[in-house]
C-alpha cells in the first residue's frame, strides 16, 4: 500500500529521485497485529530509486506522522537532509473478528491488565467517564462532537461517512451500545488508507508550491507505556506537549485559528481542546454543543470529519489530520477552505500516552 500512496503523491507533486534526500516511513502491519515490517524503508528506497542521508522507519502509534515531522524538521535543521519524504499507509484491523483483541493485547500490559479482559473502547470509555466526572461534561457533549465531526464530512469527497448524511444529537444517544459513556456513534470508522508529505528548507518548499505550510513550533510528550500508569486519567499529560509548541512558536492559544485533534472517540476532542489550552477545562462539551466547531463556528474543529467520518486508517490513523492541518493551511481545502493561518494538529499514540502538537502557519 506503501507504493499505492507513493505513486499518487508523485502524481501531484513533481519530484526526481535527486530532489529527496530523506525517508521517514510507519512500519506496516502494527494495528492488524500481524507482525510489522520494520525495514520498510529499505524497501521504499529501492522502489524509489534514491539513496537517502537520513532515513528510519518510525513509529509512535497514532503521533508517528506529526512526530515525523517534527524529525524531519530537526534533520534539515542539522544538516542531514534537505528534504525529506514522509509515507505512512494502513489498514484498521475488523474488529469483530479477532482484531480488537489483537489491539488490546498490543497496548496491554500483559500481567495487570491484558488478563482482565482489557478492550480499545472499554479503555477508553473509563477514561472518559473519568474526565467526565472531574469536569462535569454531559453525555450530550460527547454526542456533539460526532455530529461536528459529520458536518465537515458532508465536504468532503473523500469522507467514508459522507454518503450517510447528517446526525443529530438524539441519533448518537441513540446508536447501539458499545461501552458506557459510548454508544456506535461515538467510535471512529475503521478503514484502509494513507498519504505523503514532503518537508523541506524553505526555499525548497516555495519552488514546489507557491503557499507552504511552515513548521512554526512543536512539542512532545511520553506520559505512560501502559494505561494503569497514567499520571493523570483525567489529561493523560496532553497539555505538555501543547506548551512546548506554543514555547517555541511564541504564540498562545489564542492565535490558532483552526484544530486538527485526534479522535477515535468522542471524547477525545474535548479532552484535547481543554489540553491545549483552547477552551477552559469542563467546557469542551458545551464547545460543540454551541457549535463552535463546526462549519461556521469561531474554531473550526476536524474540518475533514476526522476519524469519526472521514475514516480511522489503523496504522496511517494519525496521517489525516496532519495532511488536513498542511492543507487548510495552503489553501487547499476546497469547500472546506477556512480563512485560518495558524493551525494546530494534536495527536497521540497508544493508549493517549504519546503526545505531539504541531503549530502550522502560512508564513514562517
Amino acid at each position: 500500500m506503501h507504493e499505492l500512496v507513493l505513486h499518487r503523491f508523485l502524481k501531484d507533486v513533481r519530484l526526481e529521485p535527486t530532489d529527496v534526500d530523506g525517508l521517514l516511513v510507519s512500519p506496516a502491519g502494527m494495528a492488524t497485529g500481524t507482525g510489522a515490517d520494520i525495514f520498510v524503508h529499505e524497501r521504499l528506497t529501492d522502489a524509489l530509486g534514491i539513496r537517502p542521508r537520513f532515513s528510519e522507519t518510525v513509529n509512535v502509534g497514532g503521533a508517528t506522522y506529526t512526530i515525523m515531522l517534527t524529525r524531519a524538521a530537526l534533520a534539515i535543521g542539522a544538516g542531514l537532509a534537505d528534504a525529506v519524504l514522509c509515507v505512512g499507509a494502513g489498514k484498521f484491523p475488523k474488529v469483530g473478528k479477532g482484531g480488537g483483541d489483537a489491539m488490546a493485547r498490543m497496548i496491554s500490559h500483559p500481567d495487570f491488565e491484558y488478563p482482565y479482559g482489557s478492550f480499545i473502547p472499554a479503555l477508553y470509555a473509563l477514561a472518559a467517564t473519568r474526565h467526565m466526572g472531574e469536569r462535569g461534561t454531559p453525555r450530550e457533549g460527547l454526542a456533539a462532537v460526532a455530529v461536528s465531526s459529520r458536518e465537515w464530512a458532508l465536504r468532503h469527497p473523500d469522507a467514508l461517512m459522507r454518503e450517510a448524511g447528517p446526525l443529530t444529537v438524539d441519533e448518537v444517544l441513540n446508536s447501539r451500545p458499545i461501552a458506557s459513556p459510548f454508544n456506535l456513534l461515538d467510535c471512529s470508522i475503521p478503514c484502509e488508507g494513507g498519504a505523503a508529505f514532503l518537508v523541506a528548507r524553505g526555499e525548497r518548499a516555495r519552488e514546489i508550491t507557491d503557499q507552504p505550510a511552515y513548521l512554526l513550533g512543536f512539542g512532545e510528550y511520553h506520559d505512560h507505556g501502559n494505561i494503569s500508569q497514567a499520571s493523570d486519567f483525567a489529561t493523560m499529560g496532553a497539555g505538555v506537549s501543547a506548551r512546548a509548541a506554543f514555547d517555541m512558536a511564541e504564540m498562545s492559544p489564542r492565535d490558532v485559528k483552526l484544530a486538527e485533534l485526534y479522535d477515535a472517540f468522542t471524547i477525545n476532542p474535548i479532552l484535547l481542546l481543554e489540553e491545549t489550552g483552547l477552551v477552559p477545562p469542563g467546557k469542551g462539551g458545551h464547545f460543540f454543543l454551541d457549535g463552535r466547531g463546526a462549519p461556521d463556528g469561531d474554531l473550526p474543529v476536524n474540518t475533514y470529519g476526522g476519524l469519526l467520518s472521514f475514516g480511522h486508517t489503523g496504522d496511517a490513523s494519525g496521517m489525516s489530520m496532519l495532511i488536513e492541518g498542511a492543507r487548510q493551511v495552503m489553501g487547499q481545502a476546497q469547500d472546506r477552505q477556512q480563512e485560518a493561518d495558524i493551525a494546530l494538529v494534536h495527536t497521540y499514540g497508544g493508549m493517549m500516552a504519546d503526545h505531539s502538537t504541531i503549530l502550522l502557519g502560512r508564513t514562517p
